[in-house]
């Protein structure tokens, strides 16, 4: 931080900030700085240390180190943006040597340092506003689930999403079970002119056709047993809005006549009626089945078929897009404790390389449902690897032993002496010499630099028989 020698306005308002920063001098120093021009801050030099305190003080703002230690940053980042959307984040990063922000993290300013005082406070002052934007929107309609991720496969579907936002076309969504095709359409019906009206969602696949008729179209009265009364369908119902059909591929072939349609003039007629209804609305589809294949077998109109197959999304599975588990993650995390789990207070190192190692097969779906396994029944402050959901567990053992197999077979023409144990303790090593070196051998920076505390770092060097006295070079 540079002080300039120009007198800086006092606050107008003064609130909490917190700083977060790996050299918890600046982080005290910036803090000091802003007590002194009547702001309550307080300093920490890590996100185990924040990540509590945001979750149980009101803060008006946090300063946090862009290069925070274990991902801290994009963590602390996405904490805030699920649980407390009326704090402002402010990002400081180094102007040389030229660095980026590591994914999964959208502040509202950034700062780059050295920074002047003045800087530092228009930065404060643009965070606070954008955060009462957000406090204010908060309370004026109920939270809706937004799709999160930064890989490059979710940044494709979100400039998809802005582009087509607003397009005139059916759109049809395709991709596994459990990839978040129904938060897909959501987001694109928020994105749309159409945000103010209905999203209206329909799971095809969990009705008769029968029943399926009558949700789409509606009835009159008498038009079967039970019809006591006129009622809307669903469409007329998603008049002006969006409509989204999910399972699309369950449609018999009856229905799929009556939807093709409604899907060249939007007009139809309601079961035992005879009125025709016309309707202003956006029809997004979503099927989990290849199409195509289906219409080859004959058991999916070719018509309907090219109707609905005019700008197809495909939503990526969970395992191409492995760079988003972390903030999914935490974003589960948080989302359970506020359901009545248990306080934790993040992933251990170890759960997340479990994580990161499963296939996830159920795709976003089966990851929340892991976590939540994990908060409700895990018995510590933090989320281990054997919290997990055995499913994760197993696998990501499995693959542990079969690099290490790997490994093992590749040297087994030097020496067949070579245990598991020992093979396995032979990465670990490297990571923490390498850590240690990139920190001048500071061992509580390289705790930092390795995601995990001080003590679990000595109780490694112990467990590998690593002295550090005869590892590191003379001075």
């Amino acid at each position: 931080m540079i002080r300039s020698t120009a007198p800086v306005d006092r606050p107008s308002s003064p609130g909490r900030v917190l700083v977060v920063d790996d050299d918890r001098r600046v982080a005290s120093r910036t803090a000091q700085w802003l007590c002194s021009l009547g702001w309550h801050a307080s300093a920490v030099s890590r996100a185990e240390e924040a990540l509590p305190l945001l979750a149980r003080e009101p803060y008006a703002a946090c300063i946090v180190d862009g290069l925070l230690a274990g991902n801290g940053a994009a963590r602390i980042a996405a904490s805030l943006r699920l649980a407390a959307t009326g704090t402002g984040l402010v990002i400081t990063m180094p102007e040389a040597p030229a660095t980026s922000m590591a994914p999964g993290i959208d502040p509202d300013a950034i700062v780059r340092t050295p920074a002047r005082d003045a800087e530092l406070l228009a930065a404060l002052d643009t965070a606070f506003a954008a955060a009462r934007r957000r406090a204010a929107a908060a309370e004026a309609q109920p939270p809706t689930p937004k799709l999160l991720g930064s890989s490059e496969a979710m940044r494709h579907v979100l400039d998809l999403v802005a582009r087509l936002a607003d397009a005139p076309a059916t759109l049809l969504i395709t991709g596994e079970s459990g990839t978040g095709k129904s938060l897909l359409a959501r987001e694109i019906h928020r994105a749309s002119h159409r945000r103010e009206k209905r999203f209206v969602e329909v799971a095809c696949g969990c009705l008769s056709e029968t029943l399926l008729e009558s949700e789409l179209f509606g009835h009159v009265a008498g038009a079967f047993t039970g019809a006591t009364a006129d009622r809307d369908g669903k469409f007329r119902q998603a008049d002006g809005g969006t409509i989204f059909l999910d399972e699309i591929a369950t449609a018999s072939p009856a229905m799929q006549v009556k939807l093709l349609r409604v899907l060249q003039d939007l007009r139809f007629e309601s079961v035992g009626g005879s009125q025709t209804h016309a309707v202003d609305t956006r029809v997004i589809l979503a099927t989990n089945e290849d199409l195509a294949a289906l219409v080859a077998a004959g058991t999916f109109r070719a018509d309907l078929f090219w109707r609905v197959n005019v700008i197809t999304i495909e939503m990526p599975t969970l395992r191409d897009r492995a760079s988003d588990i972390p903030m999914l993650a935490e974003h589960f995390r948080v989302a359970a404790v506020a359901r009545g789990g248990r306080e934790v207070e993040g992933f251990s190192p170890a759960a997340l390389d479990a994580l990161a190692r499963y296939r996830w097969p159920g795709n976003v779906r089966e990851l929340e449902h892991a976590v939540e396994y994990a908060v409700f029944l895990g018995r510590g402050a933090w989320i281990g690897a054997a919290d997990l959901p055995p499913a994760v567990r197993l696998a990501a053992e499995g693959d542990g032993v079969e690099m290490v197999a790997a490994g093992a077979a590749a040297a087994a023409a030097g020496s067949l002496k070579t245990s598991l144990k020992t093979s396995m303790a032979h990465p670990e090593r490297r990571l923490i010499i390498e850590a240690l070196e990139r920190s001048n051998w500071r061992r509580d920076a390289a705790a930092r630099a390795l995601g995990i505390n001080r003590t679990t770092l000595y109780k490694k060097l112990k467990r590998l028989g690593m002295n550090l006295a005869e590892l590191q070079p003379a001075r």
